[in-house]
């Protein structure tokens, strides 16, 4: 059964266990602070209900993916430190507790604050007319979120190539760096990413939370000292992993040389 809603310039739909979210704000899908808090609300959703497993981040048009912040709602009055709404800028950067996995499906043109929305997905599929850039050195500011996610995601002297100059660089680019997991035909995009979003459907989503919040917690902290805490169970879902119903069935599944059956309990 497949659920569509909208709201302003975001437009949903659920099948299954699979949200889909639509940024669709002619002309370019720039993000203002009103589109942002929307933003933030679906995200949140999505975090808090557990009949949805993963979630799709895609735009709407062939064009623009997003430029990031709308400029034209700045000279309006919008402020750059303005309340962006409860997961911080597009709803995803400083959304907590995120625990699902979420795959930005990317067209055209994907620059500023737009590729550090990308950059919070977990996994970034792109179609061969993608372009992107960090341009926010040209109008004398900071890409902030992406200066501190870049350089760990990519080469240190490749990110501050990209920082530094502003430049662009295509979709092949970004999968040779490892920003992408593929880059496919604009008509493939998002067929594409609905096959990835139904293939993490299948596995096991109390597995996928212990990950996330690993991988997010030890990013600042010594390997032994996060090894400890995922050994001792001393993060809150590892223990429930390791306390699950699904823990069991992934062993005896295993033991019977059958699929497992996930419950997420």
């Amino acid at each position: 059964m497949m659920e569509m809603r909208t709201e302003g310039p975001i437009r949903t739909r659920a099948e299954g266990a699979v949200l889909e979210v639509t940024l669709d704000r002619p002309k370019a899908n720039a993000i203002d602070l009103v589109t942002s808090r929307i933003m933030g609300h679906v995200f949140r959703d999505f975090r808090d209900d557990d009949s949805l497993r993963v979630a799709i981040l895609r735009a709407e048009g062939e064009k623009f993916f997003c430029p990031g912040w709308d400029l034209k709602a700045a000279a309006g009055g919008d402020a750059v430190d303005g309340d962006y709404g409860v997961g911080g800028f597009g709803g995803l950067q400083e959304l907590p507790n995120l625990n699902k996995p979420v795959i930005a499906a990317v067209n055209g043109i994907c620059c500023g604050g737009g590729l550090e929305l990308a950059l919070s997905c977990d996994l970034i599929l792109a179609s061969d007319n993608a372009t992107f850039a960090l341009p926010e050195i040209r109008s004398g500011t900071v890409a902030d979120a992406a200066s501190i996610k870049l350089p760990k995601r990519i080469p240190y002297h490749v990110a501050m190539d990209l920082l530094l100059t502003g430049r662009w660089f295509d979709a092949d680019e970004a999968l040779r760096w490892g920003l992408l997991k593929e880059v496919t035909s604009p008509a493939d995009l998002l067929p594409k990413a609905w096959d990835l979003a139904r293939l993490l459907e299948s596995g096991p989503p109390l597995v996928y939370a212990a990950i996330k919040e690993v991988v997010r917690e030890a990013e600042a902290m010594r390997f032994q000292d996060a090894l400890n805490r995922v050994t001792k169970r001393q993060m809150p879902t590892v223990d429930r992993l390791y306390s699950s119903e699904d823990q069991l069935e992934g062993a005896r599944a295993f033991a019977e040389k059958r699929d497992p059956v996930w419950k997420g309990r």
